[in-house]
């Protein structure tokens, strides 16, 4: 666990790209299996642990140390594994005691703790290998790990040693290995006692790092295609076959591991229903078009739904096997079973789920109905009919069409809609342009272009080259995203909050609200919450100001000062407006982000929550024109 704490807390030091790669890739040279298969999966997001959550972190901190001292600590701190891992406290004489309503840790066999005395025969010192030995006892386990990774029985003199103090007062700290197996395996009245250990065994930086890895809160500045990339060095692969074989993997990959070194075959997917990695397209800029031929691409409309991937395959006994995944990979068939039934055909879809309501696209808000349920009910299945708009074929059968060109991929496409002939799934249409300029004013009022009614569901176009394979990740030049320009507000800061990661110290959150007429005089309202779109200097700024104008404290959040002369005024980028009952104002913003700071303007002069009223019913008017 030390080997990858030092990992950890070296990527998080380490700006540059390159030498991030190198770091990982020199832990995956140094490191044996199965650690360094695990700490992949760690990078990649590919472990999650279900009963360690943060609220019993603190539950552990708030017995060992002052509950006080610990809030002002974390406040000052700002990441919550940074603050424990700094304050945790060993006991006196390293004596074991059980957390409060919890049963005592249970022993470590892997560590030589606990095991059974037995009688050891000594190696044979004679020819006779049927000699006995001297009998005397031993432990029937292997000794503590010498190395991250690497594991080995007790032999001869240490062994006999070992004997004589079967518990360790000290024992070694655990290795990932085994921190990542026994949390899979314990339960959760014992998981506190266990991690209450583990912190007591391991420094300030194995503690950071341990309680990053339960929580699965890394956030070292480090991608999954990034560990991906590492890991490719390590035997001189292209990123590219690492991606295309990734889903049919699973930690601690052995399998991969001992394929990138050469000491065995390409791992294949037998999942007769995989998710292939997407892809993804860069934001375009206004210099980009000078660089790019039109009739190098093929433009669509970019809905505003959520990206998924639909698939379907034949088992070993030839039946269809069908699922829907979310762009992460995350399995959501079971949130969206009105569909499942449409994907009779082998192939893979990558397309957009919307909502459609006698043929006519509904808001984000409306599919926000039919997300992260559990229970599907047959009332929200006849409320909030489920569509799938297609954007791309990536296999059709048992081909796999990634590496085609797109404009082949998109004839193909055609052919297997048509084929398949369902209501819940039809095509996403191609926009024709000539040249930019018209692209330009396609993209403006996508109604009179081809979108119809459907236009208030269209968040811009896509331009994807005509001979783009089909590649994991964001590759550069291939799509392109041009989203329609954004709506814009001058907002009042009203409360700020902490980040996390590298943001941690710094307050980073805000929740900003515009002037509605109140009781007695004009109130502010919250109508969002952004943490991007401001540079790293005006982070600074804005940081500077929240600490220097905090007037009251709820916890973890700074209420700022929000008086008509007095505050700081933010302008606010937003693709959308929606009804909302949750918020008081009445409205939620889609995609909020902080374009400017308005130093030079006055609390009093920011808009008002009519002015988003009027957004919304301009909206609606141009929708039903």
């Amino acid at each position: 666990m030390n080997r990858f704490a030092e990992l950890l807390d070296r990527l998080a030091y380490e700006p540059g790209r390159n030498n991030k790669l190198r770091l990982i890739t020199s832990y995956f040279r140094e490191v044996g299996d199965p650690d360094r298969g695990y700490a992949l999966a760690a990078l990649t997001g590919a472990l999650s642990f279900k009963h360690a959550k943060p609220a019993l972190i603190r539950e552990l901190i708030a017995a060992r140390t002052d509950p006080m001292l610990f809030g002002l600590s974390w406040d000052y701190v700002g990441d919550l594994s940074e603050t424990v891992a700094l304050m945790w406290p060993k006991r006196a004489g390293g004596g074991e005691q059980s957390f409060p309503g919890y049963p005592p840790p249970l022993p470590s066999p892997t560590r030589g703790e606990g095991a059974q005395l037995r009688t050891r025969q000594p190696p044979s010192t004679t020819a006779d290998s049927n000699s006995q030995g001297d009998g005397r006892a031993a432990l029937a386990v292997p000794s503590p790990l010498v190395r991250e990774g690497q594991g080995g029985g007790c032999s001869g003199r240490d062994a006999d040693e070992s004997s004589h103090a079967p518990n360790h007062n000290n024992p070694p700290p655990p290795t990932l290995t085994e921190v990542v197996t026994t949390l899979r395996t314990l339960g959760k009245t014992e998981l506190p006692r266990q991690l209450e250990r583990w912190l007591d065994e391991l420094d300030e930086t194995g503690r950071w790092a341990l309680l990053k890895l339960v929580t699965g809160a890394l956030r070292i500045g480090i991608s999954a295609r990034l560990a991906k990339t590492a890991a490719a060095a390590l035997g001189d692969r292209d990123p590219h076959d690492i991606e295309l074989i990734w889903p049919g993997l699973s930690p601690p990959y052995l399998d991969l591991f001992a394929w990138l070194e050469g000491r065995g075959d390409k791992p294949v997917n037998r999942d007769p229903a995989p998710f292939r990695p997407v892809m993804l397209a860069h934001a375009i800029e206004d210099t980009d078009f000078q660089n790019l031929d039109p009739a190098d691409y093929i433009a669509e409309w970019k809905w505003d739904g959520i990206r998924v991937q639909a698939v379907a395959g034949r088992d070993d006994r030839g039946h269809i096997t069908a699922r829907l995944y979310s762009r992460t990979g995350e399995d959501i068939t079971g949130s969206f079973p009105d569909l499942v039934p449409s994907l009779r055909l082998p192939g893979a879809i990558d397309g957009e789920l919307l909502i459609l309501r006698e043929g006519r696209v509904q808001s984000f808000n409306v599919l926000q109905q039919r997300l992260n349920r559990k229970v599907v009910s047959p009332k929200l299945i006849k409320e909030f009919p489920i569509h799938l708009r297609a954007y791309d074929l990536l296999g059709d059968d048992e081909n796999d069409l990634r590496e085609l060109p797109f404009a082949e991929r998109r004839e193909r496409l055609e052919a297997f809609i048509e084929k398949l002939d369902d209501p819940r799934i039809d095509l996403s249409p191609t926009v024709p342009f000539a040249n930019w300029d018209a692209l330009t004013a396609t993209r403006a009022n996508p109604a009179s272009a081809g979108a119809g009614e459907d236009a208030d569901a269209v968040e811009g176009v896509m331009l994807k080259r005509r001979d783009a394979p089909y590649l994991p990740g964001r590759p550069k030049g291939q799509w392109w995203k041009w989203k329609r320009d954004p709506h814009i507000i001058d907002a009042v800061l009203m409360y700020a909050q902490r980040g996390h990661g590298k943001r941690s110290s710094y307050y980073s959150d805000y929740t900003f609200g515009v002037w509605t007429e109140g009781e007695a005089s004009d109130e502010l309202v919250p109508v969002g919450k952004a943490y991007f779109g401001f540079t790293d200097e005006e982070l600074l700024q804005i940081d500077r100001f929240v600490r220097r104008n905090t007037t009251e404290k709820f916890g973890p959040v700074r209420h700022v000062v929000h008086e008509p002369d007095k505050g700081l005024v933010l302008e606010v980028a937003f693709e959308g407006l929606q009804r909302s009952p949750r918020h008081k104002s009445g409205v939620a913003m889609r995609f909020p982000r902080i374009s400017r700071l308005r130093w030079d303007k006055p609390p009093r002069e920011a808009d008002r929550l009519e002015t988003l009223e009027k957004m919304l019913k301009a909206d609606a008017a141009e929708l039903e024109a």
